[in-house]
């Protein structure tokens, strides 16, 4: 599987990852994220059925996106390149909506060669499932959105009393 900017490789982050063929230059359209579209509901069953999966093997976890207030965009489609791009805690990719179609873009120049990544964007809620592996200098340990790492230090601290009490 490829395209014009990227192809998948064997990735030291995860399995499978999609790599730059070329240099992508800051604000590149690379790949369009595909998916059925599904209602929320059927998106967070979907999602827990996955997770669940995820537990039992090394597949991916949850390739569900929020797409609209209505709508999820449920990536376990064929030929869904976005959905082997890994989590980073320091992506080099970002992840938009345009009218309801979700498309990776480089968040910065990217070198040939380089691995493209994106933040998975996962809450705290059920942090421990998701443990990273992106090897960046401030990899946070969990694939949790940065947005969340006050949260995310805070609650590992208490985790920790609450293991260390017993």
């Amino acid at each position: 599987m490829s395209n014009e900017y990227c192809e998948v490789r064997s990735s030291s982050i995860h399995g499978r990852g999609v790599f730059a063929t070329r240099d992508i230059p800051a604000s590149i359209r690379i790949v369009e994220y595909l998916g059925e579209r599904v209602s929320k509901e059927e998106g967070a069953a979907r999602g827990e059925r996955q997770l669940e999966r995820a537990r039992e093997s090394d597949e991916p976890a949850v390739l569900i996106i929020d797409l609209s207030d209505e709508w999820d965009l449920d990536g376990r489609v064929p030929n869904n390149l976005a959905a082997i791009l890994n989590h980073s805690c320091d992506p080099n990719c970002t992840m938009w909506n345009e009218e309801n179609r979700i498309w990776i873009y480089s968040a910065r120049d990217i070198e040939r060669g380089e691995e493209l990544t994106f933040d998975y964007g996962f809450d705290i809620a059920d942090y421990k499932d998701y443990p990273c592996r992106c090897g960046a200098k401030k990899c946070i340990g969990y694939m949790v959105s940065r947005e969340y790492w006050p949260a995310l230090w805070v609650q590992i601290a208490i985790d920790r009393a609450k293991k260390e009490k017993g």
